[in-house]
């Protein structure tokens, strides 16, 4: 594509109106003027220019966000060579204000432009925020997708492995013709204005299209929540309305992963038959607006809480917020919180609250009693994952918190390239001691003894859960693993006969679901509740950190786990306070013992194996530098019991024999 001009910006002014477009700020932070003022500022002095990059980017599109920092860093990689690189916004929904925030907010010291006639988008055919265009001197856009491959909507990979951008600006410098001059960029749909509506029977906003968000997307789509844009204004579903249509047609919004074909759940996210074709049938009337007295009122929450009501106690974790780094590894951090209870407490509905949600991957709040015999199965009271809404009980049901226990707060923080304050918060909804019919435990099934091996495409792991109360019910599952977790299925054994209760054939990291029962299962006939972990450490996952590693259990997001929490209902009193509980078997004893045996078996064949892996030099143990990467960062330490930097056969059989000992706690 040619951009005809006198110079190679003077022909992109006058061809595509630039002239006219709005000069957000140049440079930013510094410098930074209010959008009244803003036209006119100067763009990069162009002397000695060799190609200009045109950014697309949005103020709300996760993807863009990432790119357009990217694009700094591009910018300054390239500035002594002759590129220069400006951000454009073609959103009609992005408001003065919002381009302006995203400058500072992503401390951007490029030049940003509002597109506001689409004029430049139209003619390069960018098509996403987080695409670009290079133009060489010339005047011809030589290049037009995404910058690489490293992040996509849902897909944050550990580092690039394309860099089409950057692989098309050395190209230009170098004299020759840009090999690849055309791909997919990955970001949200830039909505293009269309022609209004001539049909009387087009769906409204007001009185089809706001119903139906407020109904189904504004749990999370609104000011203070994860979505990343609100569906309250006219405008911005507007601009958003041909992303809407895409992520729902491709299954991911709402965000659900349970297949139909097995179970039924009380909270599935899914939309009525025939949405997608009332928002195509909006967007292709021209977006009319309707009748303003059609509108819906907006409905109240709670304080930002998604709880049923306002909750009666509010716990922080700590007195003040901790610090997360902008980059690094950062261990588990716990905090311990007391909420001085006078006495024993029932709670009905728990949240957890990230205070910096972009860098909390996790937070679990365990109940810690005075006395240990006072344990209820795992003592976790909520938790905080991506997508996962408020605990919420049935009514009669309630968690038991002991008097004088303390919260504990488990933070799992992922760093995002700037230092963060989090202050995570619990709230809780009690019930009176009289009123609950039915004590509620968190119980767990997990494997803790496996080894993906690398490339592996659906390596399986299975599990148990070992104990349940009796007369219990079962009222909800959360299956958990981290980046190459693939599918999940729990499995109820009842005599001969084998039921799949819940399948996650596309498990998502990023959503990670506590999925209710529709109708509580009773488990007194229940033989085994078994878990199926299916794992894909191949390269074909696009968020595999190392496909070539042997992957074990771990707490960080690059190891693995294979674990279900189970929600457990029990008539009140049926679980006393040293938490007896037993499953249904005629053999418990003898199976345990077996198991034992096994066990043990297990334990010395892992050692034969990891030594005749890792053990190259053949001397009976294995040193840091013969182990893999994962090995020597995260697990030597805990494998090398004595320290003296060799893990020997003893040492591998005792881990295991801990791993034992932790499941059977």
């Amino acid at each position: 594509m040619r951009i005809s001009g006198v110079s190679f910006l003077g022909g992109l002014v006058l061809t595509l109106g630039l002239a006219s477009g709005t000069i957000i700020a140049a440079p930013l932070p510094e410098g930074l003027l209010p959008p009244a003022t803003a036209t006119g500022a100067a763009l990069p002095a162009l002397d000695g220019c060799r190609g200009l990059v045109l950014g697309f980017l949005g103020a709300e599109c996760p993807v863009a966000r990432q790119y357009a920092e990217r694009l700094g860093d591009i910018a300054d990689r390239y500035a002594d060579r002759g590129i220069v690189v400006v951000g454009i916004d073609a959103n009609r929904q992005d408001t003065d204000e919002e381009i302006v925030a995203l400058g500072r907010d992503l401390g951007l010291r490029y030049p940003l432009l509002r597109d506001a006639g689409q004029k430049i988008a139209r003619h390069v055919g960018a098509t996403r925020t987080g695409g670009v265009a290079l133009v060489d001197a010339a005047g011809t856009v030589v290049y037009a997708g995404r910058v690489d491959d490293q992040f996509a909507p849902g897909v944050s990979r550990p580092a690039a492995t394309t860099h089409e951008l950057t692989d098309a600006i050395d190209a230009v410098l170098a004299g020759r013709p840009v090999v690849e001059a055309r791909t997919a960029a990955a970001g949200c749909l830039i909505a293009f204005d269309r022609a209004a509506a001539t049909a009387t029977d087009a769906p409204t906003f007001t009185a089809t299209i706001a119903p139906l968000l407020q109904q189904h997307c504004l749990e999370c789509h609104r000011p203070g929540e994860i979505g990343p844009f609100a569906v309250l204004d006219y405008e911005e579903v507007r601009g958003w309305a041909d992303m809407m249509v895409e992520v729902m047609e491709q299954g991911r919004m709402p965000p659900w992963h349970a297949s139909p074909e097995h179970g039924r759940f009380a909270n599935a996210r899914v939309l009525p038959a025939g949405t997608i074709d009332l928002f195509r049938r909006w967007i292709e009337a021209g977006h009319p607006h309707g009748d303003p007295a059609a509108l819906p009122p907006v409905p109240e929450f709670a304080g930002g809480w998604r709880l049923p009501q306002p909750p009666d106690l509010v716990v922080p974790m700590a007195a003040a917020p901790f610090t997360v780094p902008a980059s690094g590894t950062v261990e588990y951090q716990y905090f311990v919180a007391d909420p001085a209870l006078p006495e024993e407490t029932w709670v009905a509905a728990a949240q957890v609250v990230p205070g910096a949600a972009a860098v909390v991957h996790h937070a679990l709040v365990f109940a810690r009693p005075e006395s240990l015999a006072d344990f209820r199965g795992t003592g976790l009271v909520s938790a905080y994952v991506p997508g996962q809404r408020a605990t919420t009980f049935p009514p009669g049901h309630a968690r038991r918190v002991p008097r004088g226990a303390t919260f504990v707060f488990q933070m799992h923080y992922t760093p995002n390239g700037r230092a963060v304050d989090d202050l995570t918060r619990l709230g809780l909804v009690t019930m009176p001691a009289a009123e609950v019919t039915h004590e509620v435990l968190t119980l767990a099934a997990l494997e803790q003894d496996f080894e993906i091996p690398p490339g592996a495409a659906a390596h399986e792991v299975r599990g148990r859960l070992e104990r349940w109360p009796t007369g219990g019910h079962l009222l909800a599952v959360s299956p958990h693993m981290h980046v190459r977790g693939k599918a999940f299925r729990v499995e109820v054994v009842r005599g001969s006969e084998r039921t799949i209760l819940l399948d996650v054939p596309r498990y998502d990291f990023n959503w990670q679901h506590t999925y209710e029962l529709a109708a509580p299962l009773p488990l007194d006939d229940v033989d085994e509740v078994e878990i199926v972990a299916v794992f894909d450490n191949s390269p074909a996952n696009p968020v595999n950190p190392a496909p070539q590693e042997t992957v074990m259990w771990g707490d960080q997001t690059w190891e693995e786990m294979a674990l279900a929490f189970f929600e457990v209902a029990a008539p009140r009193g049926a679980v006393d306070a040293a938490g007896k509980r037993q499953r249904r078997t005629n053999d418990t004893a003898g199976r345990a013992d077996d198991t034992s045996r096994d066990t043990d078996e297990k334990a010395e064949a892992r050692a034969s194996a990891f030594l005749a892996r890792f053990d190259t030099d053949r001397d009976g143990a294995v040193t840091r530098a013969e182990g893999s990467r994962i090995i020597r960062d995260f697990a030597f330490s805990s494998l090398d019991a004595d320290g003296d930097g060799r893990i020997t056969r003893a040492e591998m059989v005792t881990a295991a024999g801990r791993r034992k000992g932790d499941r059977e706690r």
